[in-house]
């Protein structure tokens, strides 16, 4: 049985841009027309036709403005299809946004009964399901304060709790494992899971490729609102890293607050395996290599390459790793005119798993802070998975054994410890 189905379905938004005067001086008429804007059109979405069947988890994977979160809004009827026929068979919940819905003057009890009214639950459901609702999100011992007064992981935990506890035909969710810490986010995985286990039908977007993989048995690649690749997980995902494995700068990267002498140019950045394979998926504590290579205008006596590797949340807090050519004493190396490259090979990967940027600079020793040969900001995106469980800031590598211990027989006599 078919839950869901889109069929030719396309999403135009208008954008308006104001037209600028063409004289220096122009006329009242030219002003009066230059107040109504021009608009330009914009397809979000564009003849994207697939079905999901009963029971079936699948994935929507894409790069940034590419139409996943338009599909979402467009199955929970938040905007109209310009064109296209949408066909739902039974009652669907939709999670586009954790924490839609919350008053901050209420308390987390009553915004649980608040926006799961708002998703669709009668107050009879939420009184039976409050206390699992609670539990799940652990926010017990503030359960009755105001939720503005909640950190965001506790706001964000509560309402992918209550939205975890729904109970409908289709589930939509939208980057719901952005929330909370490595432990939290297995939690959602395997609740996510049992709600599959159960029959339900879902419909999972996240940029989180190694979930993706583990949920979806079907993925959907979308790229300038269009499909461009369907079938297995592993064989799309492929697809969508070989698209962002290789990195060619563009305009478009460069930042504004960086002064840049174009001495020399970075024009490709790549990671590649053990093997030398393009990729963009690694494993902790495996081996990795990116390669840089850059053309040098102008001899540069003393250049230092820098390679900058920022996760998704650490990047916010100001952490990072660096990989540098400079020597002990920060010595740089010269550059002759003409191509260059350089390869940094890691030996063992100590990032957990998470998804990572990468950002890039030429520099010359000593050279002033803000000033730059070239600079090319979170350039590329790659991916560390893990085999086992692991907790912290960063992979140690580690072996273990069994081991006898240091007294032969410990006896208990009335209560006390004998050693032997």
């Amino acid at each position: 049985m078919i839950d869901l189905r889109l069929d030719r379905v396309s999403k135009r938004y208008r954008v308006r841009h104001r037209r600028e005067p063409a004289a220096k001086h122009p006329s009242l008429l030219h002003r009066l027309r230059n107040l109504r804007p021009r608009p330009d059109e914009f397809w979000a979405v564009r003849d994207v036709t697939f079905e999901v069947t009963r029971g079936e988890t699948l994935g929507i994977i894409g790069h940034n403005g590419a139409g996943k979160s338009t599909i979402l809004k467009l199955l929970s009827n938040v905007t109209v299809p310009t064109s296209g026929e949408i066909t739902i068979s039974g009652r669907l919940s939709a999670l586009i946004e954790v924490g839609s819905g919350f008053h901050q003057e209420l308390s987390g009890r009553e915004n649980i009964y608040l926006s799961g009214s708002i998703l669709g639950m009668r107050r009879r459901e939420i009184t039976a399901k409050l206390e699992r609702i609670i539990d799940f999100a652990g926010v017990g011992d503030f359960i009755d304060t105001p939720v503005k007064h909640y950190s965001s992981g506790m706001y964000l935990r509560l309402g992918f709790s209550i939205a975890a506890h729904l109970e409908p035909d289709i589930l939509l969710l939208d980057e719901v494992l952005a929330v909370g810490d490595a432990a939290y986010q297995v939690k959602c995985l395997d609740r996510i899971n049992e709600l599959h286990r159960h029959g339900r039908t879902i419909l999972f977007i996240s940029h989180d490729l190694g979930a993706v993989e583990r949920l979806c048995r079907r993925v959907i690649l979308l790229n300038h609102g269009q499909i461009v690749a369907t079938g297995p997980a592993r064989d799309v995902i492929a697809q969508y890293q070989a698209i962002g494995a290789t990195y060619m700068p563009s305009e478009s990267h460069e930042v504004a607050d960086v002064i840049l002498s174009r001495e020399a140019e970075i024009t490709l950045i790549t990671c590649s395996d053990a093997e030398g394979r393009s990729s963009v998926v690694f494993r902790t504590g495996g081996l990795a290599k990116v390669r840089l290579e850059f053309v040098v205008y102008t001899p540069v006596p003393d250049a230092i390459v820098e390679v900058y590797i920022y996760s998704h949340a650490a990047e916010l807090s100001g952490v990072w790793c660096q990989m540098t050519t400079a020597g002990p004493d920060g010595e740089g190396m010269p550059l002759k005119v003409g191509p260059g490259a350089v390869e940094f090979e890691i030996d063992e990967l100590s990032f957990l798993p998470s998804m990572y940027h990468i950002s890039a600079t030429l520099v010359h020793k000593d050279q002033a802070l803000g000033t730059h040969i070239d600079y090319q900001r979170r350039c590329l995106t790659f991916r560390v998975d893990g085999e086992k469980l692991m907790r912290g800031s960063f992979y140690m590598p580690y072996r273990w054994r069994p081991v006898p211990p240091t007294f032969e027989r410990l006896t208990c006599h009335a209560g006390r410890l004998a050693v032997r």
